[in-house]
């Protein structure tokens, strides 16, 4: 059992984390609702929030391998649940706060939170290894996870909502990022992997050249710069359905933040089952079939929103693309664990990480101002035209056919 406490350790943490994050994923937006009445505003509140992930990402990956693990995922959890706590104390103690504060806040609460998060991703292979739990596995675990905490995170956000308000659910993300860094802070240990056997310690690079290696991994691997280009499309295309479009679509066609917190967390509850069902069968899963044929039903529900059905059918829709959605991340993080090597994780997680979002940004912030000039069914419409071309683009790109490449042997474990 001592042996899996580690790799429990990190399925709790993260879980508590997700679940946080969730609750401000609904909470922030219906307060810039409450506040403003503006889908262009909650669109640039979520174009700044996903700016800073990009950013961390991008710049935050080489410091995870420089601090290690465990170190960078506490300090970020502490921070970052610094930086949301001070949103309502503020809005409290000035009798309201300012949208341009309210902004501020929330993009440093995710520039911080964004190296935690790499630093936990790139801790799973080696807890993995310590328990004796095959990478696959564990990844499909781990995704099952993040998505239980979508699955009740979004409904229990919705609640509290009614309960407590706005302000109070982000008190509650604000705690889940202590009891995040508590456990693994306490109950993950400090791994080190051996270098490469033609390194040279005395001429380690400075920052800008541990950055400037993970790039040229990733510009030099044709698979990862079809996975990032690939993704990059996707996540310009459908991030904003949850921050922006999601909560402008509720409010008009439905009307309470209650039934948003329905539909995300029917979404994260059918992504839990098929990452589940992942974790058990996806070693024998054909890995780039499964994944292109994830991603196009993951954005046929698209049209279906589009219709404005009766909200039973809708949380029905949110199901498909949860069942849809499950093996995707699952199957990207077990392809990069087998090609990155071990003790640079971090620094190519990171930017891989921010190529993919990099796109997001702008693509909330086009949902805002689209959603408000054209309305949210005509935004919905165009992106699921674009989505469908960009994911049938999968089976035809030749790099992604090494997906299917398995390694003759497992990655390196590590040492305690």
């Amino acid at each position: 059992m001592a042996r899996r406490t580690p790799l429990l350790a990190l399925y709790l943490a993260d879980a508590i984390s997700v679940t946080g994050n969730v609750l401000a994923l609904v909470a922030i937006p219906w307060f810039v609702l409450e506040q403003s009445g503006s889908a262009a505003l909650t669109g640039i509140v979520a174009f700044f929030t996903t700016l800073a992930t990009v950013l961390a990402s991008f710049f935050g990956g080489t410091f995870v391998d420089r601090l290690g693990f465990r170190r960078m995922s506490v300090i970020s959890d502490v921070a970052s649940g610094v930086s949301i706590a001070l949103i309502p104390v503020l809005h409290w103690t000035l009798g309201g706060i300012e949208t341009w504060a309210l902004i501020g806040l929330v993009f440093v609460g995710a520039l911080l939170d964004a190296p935690g998060t790499a630093a936990r991703s790139s801790m799973l292979p080696d807890v993995a290894a310590i328990a004796g739990t095959p990478l696959e596995r564990a990844a499909g675990i781990s995704q099952a996870i993040r998505r239980g905490g979508t699955m009740l995170g979004a409904p229990i956000g919705g609640a509290l909502i009614l309960l407590v308000g706005t302000e109070g659910v982000l008190v509650v993300d604000a705690v889940s990022f202590g009891v995040s860094a508590l456990l693994i802070g306490l109950l993950t240990p400090t791994v080190r992997h051996a270098p490469a056997e033609d390194a040279e310690p005395a001429a380690r690079p400075g920052y800008l050249g541990e950055l400037l290696v993970g790039i040229r991994f990733i510009w030099s691997d044709r698979l990862a710069r079809a996975i990032v280009a690939t993704i990059m499309l996707t996540n310009f295309l459908d991030a904003p359905l949850f921050s922006v479009l999601m909560p402008v679509y509720v409010r008009d066609v439905y009307g309470s933040a209650v039934q948003l917190g329905i539909l995300l967390g029917a979404f994260g509850g059918a992504a839990l089952v098929s990452s589940l069902v992942f974790g058990a069968i996806g070693p024998r899963l054909p890995r780039r079939l499964t994944f292109g044929l994830a991603f196009v039903v993951a954005g046929l529900p698209f049209w279906v929103l589009a219709a404005s059905p009766p909200f039973a059918l809708a949380v029905a829709v949110s199901a498909v693309m949860g069942l849809a959605a499950g093996p995707i991340n699952p199957i990207l993080s077990t392809v990069m664990f087998e090609r990155v090597p071990p003790e640079m994780r971090g620094r190519v997680i990171g930017p891989l990480t921010a190529g993919a979002w990099v796109a997001m940004p702008l693509g909330m912030l086009m949902a805002g101002f689209v959603s408000e000039a054209f309305g949210v069914i005509a935004a919905l419409v165009g992106i699921a035209a674009a989505y469908l071309l960009v994911t049938l683009s999968i089976f035809l790109n030749p790099a992604m056919r090494e997906m299917d490449r398995r390694p003759a042997v497992e990655p390196d474990a590590p040492m305690a």
